[in-house]
């Protein structure tokens, strides 16, 4: 039993040291394989991330320059029609016909309303008999003065008599005149019963109805007229500002706009700009001591009645001009509680924060009154491009057309990802 067990213990391999050494070097060579694979991938990616090697983004870029700059400032306004006229009624009565179409054009002296004249018509006639009885009575007086005076040359009758009938022949010719002014005055309210326009204009809706009692007294309104073929835009200003400008002007820091500075245009609710150009009338020369506001009215054309009486617009006014200012978009603009400030983009092609002195704006366009020279470009789009601060761009030259177009692609892109 024991021979068994060390033959079985003998008959197991057992490798030997040419063995061992035959088998790791397969395994060693294997090994530096996959070392000499990691590295050479691990060398592809260092020379393919090392370096900058990711051209420089493209940014949108305007350069610089000085121009002369129009001061404008937006104030909030009313229009107001050119002439306005109330028709009311100046004599009693109830009202038959409505003669006019509501909101229609009407001429001055246009027939509007008619109040019934019967009353009036028989004050008229009343007037006129009146006027007879008294040029009747005036005629039989006169005769009879006429008489007496030889009568009393000869002393057939006494003076006194005499002067009584003169006297008689005067009161009937004051009769007479009497009973003439009643006669225009009952023709007067005959022609007030037939209400017409004061002006021409366009009239709107009718305040009364057929049937209607109106009257002189209490000045009854029926009608309203109003011209809007060209009408009034008045809008206040801070008489702070107003001084300032002045006292700008005088230093020479400012000049006057010239031809221009009594041109305003109108800016409507939806931000579009109405297409014909109004001038300035006048300034108030009083300040409203509850506001501090100053007054101005502009006078502005209404062809077709494109701004309706009581409208709310804006009004931009180009009081004086900066002989040399920057113009740069609002979006090239970074505003803040300390202060304002645009990228620059250096010699290096690196963009630089710069601070800057903000003035108005004009339009879509801040007004640069400092920190910034001639022919320096200021980066207007493209900032999401730029991950790594202080990394360099490339300046491309902006405009609001190729933004636009450059958007509208975007947006459709965006869309479409959406969509799937």
């Amino acid at each position: 039993m024991i021979c068994k067990t060390n033959n079985t213990r003998d008959a197991a391999p057992k490798l030997t040291l040419g063995s061992r050494v035959l088998f790791l070097v397969p395994l060693a060579i294997a090994v530096a394989s996959v070392l000499a694979g990691c590295g050479k991938a691990d060398g592809e990616k260092a020379a393919g991330g090392g370096g900058h090697a990711m051209p420089p983004p493209a940014v949108g870029v305007v350069t610089t320059a000085l121009t002369p700059v129009a001061l404008q400032t937006e104030l909030p306004g009313r229009v107001e029609a050119l002439r306005t006229a109330q028709v009311r009624a100046r004599v009693n009565g109830v009202v038959l016909k409505r003669l006019f179409t509501e909101g229609s054009e009407v001429k001055a002296g246009q027939a509007l309303f008619q109040i019934d004249p019967a009353p009036y018509q028989a004050q008229l006639d009343s007037a006129v008999a009146t006027l007879a009885k008294a040029q009747a009575n005036l005629s039989q007086a006169a005769a009879q003065a006429e008489r007496n005076k030889p009568l009393v040359d000869a002393k057939a009758i006494s003076q006194q008599e005499y002067l009584v009938s003169v006297a008689s022949a005067k009161q009937g010719e004051a009769d007479v005149a009497a009973a003439k002014a009643a006669i225009t005055q009952a023709k007067l309210n005959l022609d007030y019963a037939h209400v017409t326009a004061p002006i021409s204009g366009r009239i709107g809706r009718a305040l009364v109805t057929e049937g209607a009692l109106v009257g002189a007294s209490d000045a009854t309104q029926l009608a309203l007229i109003q011209q809007t073929s060209t009408v009034y835009v008045n809008f206040t200003q801070s008489a702070n500002e107003v001084q300032q400008l002045r006292r700008a002007m005088a230093a020479g820091k400012l000049k006057s706009a010239g031809s221009n500075a009594a041109q305003v245009r109108i800016v409507l609710e939806d931000g579009s700009e109405y297409a014909k150009a109004g001038k300035l009338l006048f300034t108030d020369l009083s300040v409203d001591p509850t506001s501090g506001q100053v007054t101005l009215r502009a006078e502005v054309p209404n062809p077709g009645d494109a701004l309706l009486p009581g409208q709310y617009v804006r009004v931009r006014l180009s009081q004086a001009e900066v002989p040399s200012g920057i113009l740069l978009p609002q979006q090239a603009v970074t505003r803040g509680s300390n202060g304002d400030t645009v990228l620059v983009v250096g010699a290096d092609s690196k963009p630089m924060p710069r601070p800057v002195k903000v003035g108005a704006a004009m339009g879509n366009q801040w007004i640069v009154l400092d920190g910034l020279k001639p022919g320096e470009q200021v980066i207007v789009d493209g900032f999401q491009k730029m991950f790594v601060p202080g990394a360099p761009v490339k300046p491309v030259p902006w405009s609001p057309q190729a933004a636009a177009s450059g958007a509208a692609p975007a947006a459709s892109a965006a869309a479409s990802g959406t969509g799937q």
